[in-house]
């Protein structure tokens, strides 16, 4: 197994490079650039003088040819670990993602464990009494959790209660460790409208899974035996049949991680996602580089972390 971590871990050198390139040029390609937003942004604030876009290009570097800027931007990463400045506010950018991250990864571990709550059960007790009435509630649900698309329901969310009882979210937010409880007050409405469409997709999938194992061979010998219904699923069925939702969560993880902006932008959360929504549109090309950078550094690890949970739940999975 330490084999194969090490050539994991190696793999993600040139992953990050080539997002890295990616990234670097296809902000760039966005008609409409950084100078022109700051020029329309003098205007806009009431700037009368004649604004110098080649003196603003030169002072932010955007004079010199692209594969000398992704150069200096490469080098000032591996050299001293540094993604940059913001160009507009000259912060540097690890310090805007240390004061977003915690944010995000809050609402990704609140939303994820929503979706579990309500996919796992619902998904084994599908499984469990096939072709009933509450399997075919239980299959409706999941359905709806994955048509529905979650910015509506946090649209209504919003505005139905604002609209009756003069509710809408708290625009400050309270600190975890300092107001414990009104942090998840604050995160809880965000974190069932982001987990529901996890959830429609687990629990199809935890189903489907169930059923297939429940008709292997062992498992019919466990019921033969006369083990009760809990022994069986959980001992014997449910860790074989979590292979494959893990795979699924997986990959929801990392679409957590990399922040819902839509959600973040409803409920008015500052995480990175929204940043990266601002970023853009600002063509902040400093920030948008080193988020999505980050977002694929997590892709990474998550999907190193489920590849070796496979040898957990299943002992014939080895790792050469």
């Amino acid at each position: 197994m330490q084999n194969y971590i090490i050539r994991r871990v190696l793999l993600t050198i040139p992953i990050l490079f080539l997002v890295s390139i990616i990234v670097f040029l296809t902000i760039r390609l966005i008609p409409g650039n950084v100078v022109d937003a700051m020029t329309a942004s003098m205007q806009a604030h009431g700037s009368t003088g004649v604004v110098d876009k080649a003196a603003i290009e030169h002072a932010l570097g955007l004079d010199k040819p692209i594969p000398v800027q992704y150069g200096h931007w490469v080098e000032r990463l591996i050299v001293h670990g540094d993604l940059g400045t913001d160009i507009w506010t000259k912060e540097p950018v690890l310090s805007e993602l240390n004061e977003r991250w915690p944010i995000t990864l809050e609402l990704a571990i609140l939303a994820l464990l929503v979706a579990l709550i309500i996919a796992l059960p619902i998904g084994i007790y599908s499984a469990l009494r096939q072709d009933t009435w509450g399997d075919y509630v239980g299959r409706t649900f999941a359905i709806l959790c994955i048509a529905v698309p979650n910015f509506w329901i946090g649209t209504l969310v919003v505005v139905f209660p604002a609209i009756w009882w003069g509710y809408s979210p708290p625009i400050m937010l309270a600190s975890l460790f300092h107001q414990p409880w009104a942090n998840i007050k604050e995160y809880i409405l965000p974190a069932v409208v982001l987990g529901m469409g996890l959830a429609g997709i687990t629990m199809r999938m935890t189903r489907t899974m169930m059923l297939e194992v429940l008709r292997q061979d062992y498992v019919r010998t466990a019921w033969a035996k006369g083990l009760r219904e809990r022994v069986v699923v959980m001992r014997h069925a449910l860790k074989n049949a979590l292979i494959p939702v893990i795979t699924i969560i997986g990959g929801q993880i990392a679409v957590l991680l990399g922040g819902d902006v839509i959600i973040e932008q409803i409920f008015n959360l500052p995480g990175l996602g929204r940043l990266m929504l601002d970023s853009i549109s600002h063509r902040n090309y400093t920030v948008v580089s080193g988020v999505i950078l980050v977002f694929a550094l997590c892709m990474v690890v998550i999907n190193l972390l489920v590849d070796l949970s496979y040898g957990y739940f299943d002992p014939r999975v080895t790792y050469k």
